[in-house]
């Protein structure tokens, strides 16, 4: 069944209109008609089974059905901050995260980055990851669509490190000295509901002065196995970790 999200919380009612962007791939897109059936997902991760039960010209009713009982969502909120790297792999990290549970993205620019975007490119790309993380997140049957950020300093992705239980650095050196424990302490050690922020560098990786600040905040070191990844590929791995010793191990 397709799904669609709500940006209002969960409000039980007779009859539910549908209008906008929703009504128009519904009934223009996917040709739905009467008892065909839909997930909505509402802004406090209430989802429900929703019937069609009219179609009128601009606008779609339906009812609901039952509630998806499914918890889809990590136990452990993880944001995945990256440092800004080159063409679409943003938008890859945004779409398969999505997939693989993250709560929220982050992009900043880091030392080694070498996009730079102004304040318009920024809020454009925005948009963009932003209907991505929302397309991924209906096509893997989540409960919460991604936040996604994209800031224009440095200066104010350090303050944002004090917002969580948690900060992760992925580093490439504590992956050549063999470091392999620490990822899986902290999540073993995560209670449900804690806020875990992982941070990737870009293609050049993140420089001493960076560590430095991140470790001086509580950032804690780890590696992603004797393997070195790349950019687009290093959060794809935690999340996919994450997943095994939240879920799977469960």
């Amino acid at each position: 069944m397709q799904r669609y999200f709500i940006d209002e919380p969960y409000n039980p009612q007779p009859e539910y209109e549908l209008r906008g962007e929703i009504f128009h791939h519904m009934i223009r897109v996917m040709r739905m008609k009467p008892q065909d059936r839909v997930y909505l997902v509402f802004a406090d991760q209430t989802a429900i089974i929703a019937e069609v039960a009219a179609v009128a010209e601009g606008n779609v009713l339906v009812r609901e059905v039952a509630k998806e009982l499914q918890d889809k969502e990590l136990p452990v909120a993880i944001t995945i901050a990256s440092g800004y790297p080159k063409g679409d792999k943003l938008e890859w990290i945004v779409q398969k995260g999505t997939e693989l549970g993250a709560a929220a993205f982050i992009g900043f620019p880091a030392k080694a980055s070498v996009v730079k975007w102004d304040e318009k490119k920024l809020a454009k790309k925005q948009q963009r990851l932003e209907k991505i993380a929302q397309e991924a997140a209906e096509q893997s049957q989540r409960q919460v669509t991604p936040t996604v950020r994209l800031l224009a300093d440095s200066g104010s992705f350090y303050r944002l490190l004090a917002d969580y239980d948690y900060v992760l650095v992925t580093y490439e050196e504590s992956a050549k000295a063999g470091e392999s424990a620490k990822l899986v302490q902290l999540l073993q050690q995560a209670a449900p509901g804690a806020r875990l922020l992982a941070v990737f560098g870009p293609e050049g990786g993140i420089m001493q002065e960076e560590i430095e600040k991140l470790t001086a905040a509580g950032g804690l070191l780890c590696g992603l196995g004797p393997r070195i990844l790349r950019t687009e590929t290093a959060p794809l791995y935690l999340l996919s970790a994450a997943g095994y010793q939240l879920e799977l191990l469960h």
